[in-house]
C-alpha cells in the first residue's frame, strides 16, 4: 500500500490494518520456518508496511 493511501486513513482503521499485517508477518515466519514460503519477497514488504503505519502514527501523535 502507498504511504498516501495510508495517510487518509484514521487512527482505527491504521490500527487494523496494522493488526492484519502483523498476522500476516505471523503466517509468513511459520512458512519460512517449515521450508514452504512462496513468495520470500513478501516479507520484506509486510515489515516495511508495519514500520511506515507506526511512523505515521507516532507522527500523528506528536502532532496533536
Amino acid at each position: 500500500m502507498k504511504f498516501a493511501e495510508l495517510q487518509k486513513k484514521t487512527d482505527a482503521e491504521l490500527a487494523t490494518e496494522m493488526d492484519g499485517l502483523y498476522q500476516e508477518q505471523f503466517a509468513l515466519r511459520m512458512q519460512k520456518a517449515v521450508g514452504q514460503l512462496a513468495r520470500p519477497d513478501r516479507v520484506k514488504k509486510v515489515r516495511r508496511e508495519i514500520a511506515q503505519i507506526k511512523t505515521l502514527i507516532n507522527e500523528r501523535k506528536l502532532a496533536g
